[in-house]
């Protein structure tokens, strides 16, 4: 089989499997962030009791987050020595960065969050809960901007020539903020709180569900279910304002992502179709013509630059990119209106005995993480041909010593060995989901204000 093939989608497993976890931790960070304030404020021990409870999921989440990263990182210098000798100054200062700033303090304070609940006061866990959730988010600052970099570089100069040349920063703060960094981020940590508050909305809809920990999967609800609605609409916010970003810098990408052919004309908005690359059009499809034109120019009538634009070459996977975007967007807009559906249902008060609704909530945590999933492939795939775009190019990355073979074996192994980590995660999972809350006794000792 083809190296390049192997080496891709061995990557791509690893960062799909991975990135289960991170989006789960922040968005349970900010939620603990939110049932530890209240229990400060009120002393509710049903607060205290809700802390306590997604605390353990938080762990478990982390873990396995942690985990899955490592191997990543590895994955740069055994498949990729190319591409990691060419990033290497660049990637170095980022990751070190969220090595000292954001993965020591998140690690620092989590064994105070887990275990310190009868060795601390109040006030020194729930700060040690904002320190760890804190910290997870300013780790996903650092590799959104590692990776943003590769789509939009700044801040650099090429060092050598041929095999030989590589990125060094010129200017630190330019590669923090390269063009799409803080768009990207946006969307990236709001899918991240998403999946938390989704997460939280399934359990909690399942104890009513099966008439168990009523008053507290009723609290958990009023906690998550802003969160889920607040972060839900601003997908479409800073989804739009990436977009915009990707029309300056990306073209090819946004082409590809309404597999707009004419080289340069008015863009039509498809909600659906089959893209036809041979054909250079869409099939079977219903779009609204000059949508794509307002949606970034502000205006039906002004061009947008498509594939035609591009040698066939420098064209993204037309057809994967065209339906994982396209998936992703309906998606979002449907945890848009379940989340807006269950905020009525709140104000009207039919939320909680509502089963169909209830039912609803219970599935729709896998919502978040396939629209995370298709975004980040999305993103990904649309960057191709080049692993750093306009600089340098997916098969001149990868490291010369490997083999097909080698890869292969590899690729079988971890496969194996990541089924057997979900495996084992669900189990987890599912047991402390039916364990449920425990019914803690007022803390005395330790719990002191």
């Amino acid at each position: 089989m083809d190296l390049l093939f192997l080496s891709r989608l061995q990557f791509g497993l690893t960062i799909a499997f991975h990135y289960i976890y991170p989006p789960m931790s922040i968005g349970l960070g900010l939620i603990l962030v939110v049932m530890e304030a209240l229990w400060l404020r009120t002393g509710r021990e049903l607060y205290h009791r809700m802390a306590h409870f997604w605390t353990k999921i938080f762990g478990l989440t982390f873990a396995l987050g942690v985990a899955t990263g490592i191997v990543m990182e590895f994955q740069f210098g055994t498949n990729w020595a190319a591409y990691s000798r060419f990033v290497g100054d660049v990637f170095g200062s980022a990751l070190a960065a969220e090595g000292i700033f954001a993965f020591f303090l998140e690690s620092g304070f989590l064994a105070v969050l887990l275990f310190g609940w009868d060795k601390v006061s109040r006030r020194t866990h729930f700060l040690a809960t904002c320190a760890v959730a804190f910290g997870a988010t300013f780790s996903a600052l650092w590799i959104v901007v590692a990776n943003s970099w590769q789509q939009t570089p700044a801040g650099f100069h090429i060092v050598g020539e041929g095999a030989s040349a590589r990125a060094e920063v010129t200017d630190f703060w330019a590669v923090v903020f390269n063009p799409s960094s803080m768009d990207r981020l946006s969307h990236v940590l709001c899918g991240a709180w998403q999946a938390g508050a989704f997460l939280v909305l399934s359990v909690s809809a399942y104890y009513l569900l099966r008439r168990r920990h009523e008053e507290f999967a009723r609290a958990s609800i009023k906690i998550a279910l802003p969160v889920a609605v607040l972060t839900s609409m601003l997908q479409l916010v800073t989804g739009h304002g990436s977009a915009i970003t990707v029309a300056k810098y990306q073209p090819a990408k946004l082409a590809a992502y309404e597999a707009h052919y004419p080289q340069s004309a008015p863009g039509t908005l498809w909600l659906f179709g089959l893209p036809d690359t041979e054909g250079e059009r869409v099939r079977f499809g219903l779009g609204l013509p000059g949508m794509l034109s307002f949606l970034i120019h502000g205006n039906t009538t002004t061009p947008v630059t498509g594939l035609r634009a591009f040698p066939p070459q420098d064209r993204p996977p037309v057809k994967v990119v065209f339906q994982s975007y396209h998936v992703m967007v309906v998606l979002g807009m449907a945890l848009i209106g379940i989340s807006l559906l269950g905020l009525l249902g709140w104000w009207r008060g039919f939320l909680f005995r509502s089963r169909w609704l209830l039912w609803a909530f219970v599935f729709a945590v896998l919502g978040p993480q396939f629209a995370n999933q298709l975004g980040w492939l999305s993103a990904e795939v649309g960057r191709q041909p080049w692993i750093v775009y306009g600089l340098l190019r997916t098969p001149d990355g990868l490291s010369r010593v490997v083999t097909a073979g080698m890869v292969l074996t590899s690729l079988i192994l971890f496969t194996l060995v990541y089924l057997l980590l979900l495996v084992l995660f669900l189990f987890l999972l599912d047991r402390k989901i039916k364990h449920g809350p425990d019914d803690l006794e007022p803390r005395t000792g330790g719990q002191r204000a």
